[in-house]
């Protein structure tokens, strides 16, 4: 498959994360290794793995979950050592007959012993046990689980897995013209001294006229993201979600809680393990109170005035629960407004049918507002992507 470089590397990265000590050598194995083997069953894809990236059986274990995790998305309740209703152990391959030398044999009901668990395809207790599912390499069987999750029911295991299907997320953002020009055949201006100077090829007739046109580029995008106590279950999403676009779309981030923090040079850095830790780190104000209109006049004043918002596109992260006077938030909304090309609100609330914005500070907020979104899952975060490359 055209992405298995990508998953190999991700899914070695998750298994890093996870205290499994995996090198980029031990990946790039793995990869070669599943085109050799034709790996083309989860069954068969769980034991190439096993055996390039692991050291010992002490990291086993580990292994079996962030597998299940980001080609399944499920958790095998018997996958305990010990326990009498679980599947045969390590060396056991699935579908064989035989169990360990107690006697125990293969029923198929999960994964034991690091084997992959029925969810893969394994079992059943049908007459096609032995028929696996045919999974493709890049799409794990809970990919839809995940996407449409909300942030906040996903455990630590799931948002790592989620990091994963991130990756591939592109932020594209509308073009600006700049008041610099590049020669184009189509373009509205003429380049007197460039046409001037290529006439000497024609005994001074001016016939090959050379003509420029303004240069376009990306606008910038800046990201307010609310890491209040009520917020922090949606903001480990979005962190990883916007490392992500600082080091692809450079985008300008900003987090705020009772206090603005910019977080743009930390997620910077090209390791995302490093870059969340250091943004964790980085904030104080972690799971705090939320003033949301001193935030925004923290940034209009510090940034936003000063070049960093104009012509950008800006997307605000929070709830719109504001512990100020939310006439403060909608002065400094509209200055906001003023600055930005767009102005986009994503409130995962939203994504519930009986929502309305009827709470202070949202609802001082959305009158400055061009979009209002929920972006509570990884699917609803299409959506927040449409808005952000909307002109």
């Amino acid at each position: 498959m055209s992405d298995l470089a990508a998953v190999a590397a991700a899914f070695g990265q998750l298994l890093h994360a996870a205290g499994v000590p995996v090198t980029p050598e031990r990946s790039a194995r793995f990869a070669r290794s599943v085109v050799l083997a034709e790996a083309e069953t989860t069954s068969c894809l769980y034991w190439v793995g096993r055996a390039t990236l692991l050291s010992g059986p002490e990291h086993v274990d580990v292994y079996d979950r962030v597998f299940r995790q980001v080609f399944s998305g499920l958790v095998d309740p018997a996958d305990h050592r010990g326990d009498p209703n679980a599947p045969p152990p390590a060396h056991v391959r699935p579908g064989d007959e035989q169990g360990t030398s107690s006697g125990r044999t293969h029923d198929g009901d999960g994964v034991g012993g690091g084997a992959p668990s029925a969810a893969f395809g394994d079992g059943g207790g049908t007459e096609d046990d032995g028929d696996e599912e045919l999974v493709p390499l890049g799409t794990a069987s809970g990919t839809e689980r995940l996407a449409d999750t909300d942030f906040a029911e996903l455990t630590e295991a799931e948002l790592l897995a989620l990091r994963v299907l991130m990756v591939r997320l592109e932020v594209a953002l509308p073009p600006r013209v700049g008041r610099r020009t590049r020669r184009h055949p189509h373009g509205g201006a003429m380049d007197v001294r460039a046409t001037l100077r290529r006439s000497h090829r024609t005994a001074g007739d001016p016939v090959d006229h050379v003509r420029r046109r303004r240069r376009t580029r990306p606008r910038r995008l800046v990201v307010l993201l609310d890491i209040s106590g009520s917020m922090e279950p949606y903001a480990r999403a979005y962190v990883q979600f916007l490392h992500g676009a600082v080091v692809a779309a450079r985008a300008e981030v900003f987090t705020f809680a009772t206090r603005l923090t910019r977080l743009t040079r930390v997620l910077r850095v090209r390791d995302p393990q490093v870059a969340l830790r250091a943004a964790a780190a980085r904030a104080p104000d972690w799971q705090g109170g939320t003033r949301i209109g001193e935030a925004v006049r923290a940034f209009n004043d510090g940034w936003g005035r000063r070049g960093l918002a104009r012509g950008a596109v800006v997307l605000v992260v929070s709830d719109g629960w504001e512990r100020d006077d939310p006439a403060i938030l909608a002065e400094q909304m509209a200055r906001l407004g003023r600055l930005a090309h767009r102005v986009i609100w994503v409130n995962p609330r939203r994504a519930d049918e009986r929502y309305e914005p009827l709470v202070g500070g949202m609802a001082a907020a959305l009158p400055h507002c061009d979009a209002f979104v929920s972006g509570h899952s990884l699917a609803a975060l299409d959506e927040v992507l449409a808005e952000l490359a909307t002109g």
